[in-house]
């Protein structure tokens, strides 16, 4: 498996995997509707944002989004074919380790409020602590994750 920064070129492939997921599945138009697009995502690119692409024999399998400026991970996503092989751990890894490079403290994250969602166990499972349900604003009712640097 390689894993590599995503370039602006990458943003078509990130949205073919995005749409692709089973759990939490959005499609292209929902996610516009978020204000999500190919133009909002290179702007992100060009800014305070990383994304990483993980391949497998040169296919891209799935992606992490991160923003520097808001400590926050916004987002993992793996083709469903390429599940439980270990591509979102070494995603978090990459996204968690460019945190620390920048000397961030403590991150965060929030996914579905419910402990039988994957993506719930998976935080859990890499030491992520959930610290509460978000009461209001855009994540309004999702469960918020804290991670802090060792």
């Amino acid at each position: 498996m390689n894993i590599r920064v995503a370039q602006k070129e990458d943003i078509e492939t990130l949205f073919e995997i995005r749409t692709s997921v089973r759990e939490n599945h959005q499609s292209r138009a929902e996610i516009a509707e978020l204000g999500i697009t190919p133009n909002s995502v290179a702007q992100m690119l060009e800014t305070d944002c990383c994304a990483w692409i993980a391949e497998i024999d040169t296919q891209p399998v799935g992606f992490a989004i991160a923003n520097a400026t808001e400590k926050t991970i916004f987002g993992i996503f793996i083709l469903p074919s390429f599940e439980n092989r270990g591509v979102g751990r070494i995603l978090m890894q990459a996204a968690e380790e460019w945190f620390w490079s920048k000397e961030i403290e403590e991150i965060w994250l929030v996914t579905g409020n419910n402990p039988n969602l994957r993506a719930y166990g998976f935080y859990l499972h890499l030491g992520w602590i959930p610290v509460g349900v978000e009461s209001e604003g855009d994540f309004q009712g999702e469960m918020k994750f804290i991670k802090k640097r060792k």
